[in-house]
């Protein structure tokens, strides 16, 4: 694959996971009824909770967008991972909740995040201009 294909494939990739995440904790200040499981009343708890998420995942997504624009491959391979490391602990959270839904989603896009770093970093790497002859 190229680097312009990588590049573009991680970009989508990431900018996916960073616009869910901030989505979520969005949705967690405005509707939290939707996210808190069946039975259980949003309290004030809940809403400082999702604000602390919403205070992690939306600078995220700005820094990571920002730098999907600039294309600036070095920042993007540090915030995919972040942002990758980020759906895996939710992953965890997911598993710890017993709730297959909320393990296998973020898990599947953190091993899907942590597939295009690695290509990225791979063709970043092996690029004509820093092969030896």
């Amino acid at each position: 694959m190229t680097t312009i294909k990588t590049i573009r494939l991680a970009s989508v990739v990431t900018a996916i996971n960073v616009l869910v995440a901030s989505c979520f904790s969005i949705v967690g200040i405005i509707r939290p009824q939707y996210l808190v499981p069946a039975g259980y009343v949003p309290t004030q708890a809940s809403l400082i909770l999702a604000m602390y998420a919403a205070a992690r995942t939306i600078p995220l997504a700005l820094f990571a967008l920002g730098a999907i624009y600039k294309q600036a491959t070095s920042a993007l391979l540090i915030l995919g991972a972040l942002a990758g490391a980020m759906q895996l602990l939710d992953a965890g959270i997911g598993l710890f909740e017993h709730d297959l839904g909320k393990c296998a989603g973020p898990l599947f896009i953190a091993v899907l995040q942590f597939f295009v770093v690695y290509l990225l970093h791979r063709s970043v790497r092996i690029t004509p201009e820093t092969k030896r002859e």
